[in-house]
């Protein structure tokens, strides 16, 4: 049977968000430098933005870069922003073509200047697309993000511009790099890992979680399509009782 065909249309994520795991595993099974695992998990992101934007899913999340990676030996740290700038130069007509976004989040001043120089570029050139928000997670770590939620708030509390009385989920919310966008819904980690990993860990309070064991070179169409699946065979109830549910 065919996967798709499974999938309900009416039921699904608006945001995933996804771990891109397994990358060096996969080069070094078969025998190749941990950039070559990079090199090929492009092609599982092509394929996976291209999927969801033809499903109707509306947000979609990457975890590309995270804040602990920059301690990565420095060949790898490199190729992987050379990667970056490729990707973003030779995908720019993909985006465009499936009338997508790009977005970016994480402490994106920390990246090299040809990088944000590309990066920008994109996003200015997709800013009226709107069929789907493609979200790239660039040198984010979820808890370096709140503490420049708190940093921030605590400000405007100082300077009279936000009272402490009124702080509550919204504000924190409209504090996060991720205020332009819809809580996670469904959250795939690729490779058997079983960890969140320091991303969105705000954002995804409710979200459903999902563990393959595939690498993520590996990750194809009907490996998003399982994940999906599963997700809409689960209850989603956000602390309420079935009975409420229904």
């Amino acid at each position: 049977m065919n996967l798709l065909d499974s999938i309900d249309k009416d039921n699904l994520p608006k945001h995933v968000a996804i771990i891109m795991d397994g990358n060096g595993r996969w080069a070094k099974q078969k025998g190749f430098l941990r950039v070559i695992g990079h090199e090929n998990g492009t092609k599982s992101v092509r394929e996976t933005v291209e999927t969801c934007a033809k499903l109707g899913i509306t947000h979609l999340t990457l975890y590309a870069f995270s804040t602990e990676n920059w301690n990565r030996p420095k060949l790898e740290v490199e190729t992987l922003m050379k990667l970056l700038v490729h990707s973003l130069k030779s995908e720019l007509k993909t985006l465009q073509k499936n009338n997508i976004q790009l977005n970016s989040i994480g402490s994106i001043d920390k990246l090299p200047s040809s990088i944000l120089k590309e990066l920008n570029e994109v996003i200015e050139k997709t800013k009226s697309n709107d069929r789907m928000t493609l979200t790239l997670a660039l040198s984010y770590g979820s808890r370096d993000e709140l503490i420049n939620v708190v940093k921030n708030i605590s400000d405007k509390v100082k300077n009279n511009i936000i009272s402490i009385d009124t702080i509550d989920e919204s504000i924190i919310n409209q504090h996060l790099y991720t205020h332009n966008l819809p809580d996670v819904d469904l959250l795939i980690r690729t490779s058997g890992e079983h960890r969140i990993s320091n991303f969105l860990l705000w954002q995804i309070a409710y979200a459903e979680l999902y563990f393959t064991d595939v690498l993520w070179p590996d990750f194809k169409e009907n490996d998003l399509y399982e994940a999906i699946i599963s997700y809409q065979k689960r209850e989603r109830r956000f602390g309420k009782t079935s009975e409420q549910i229904k």
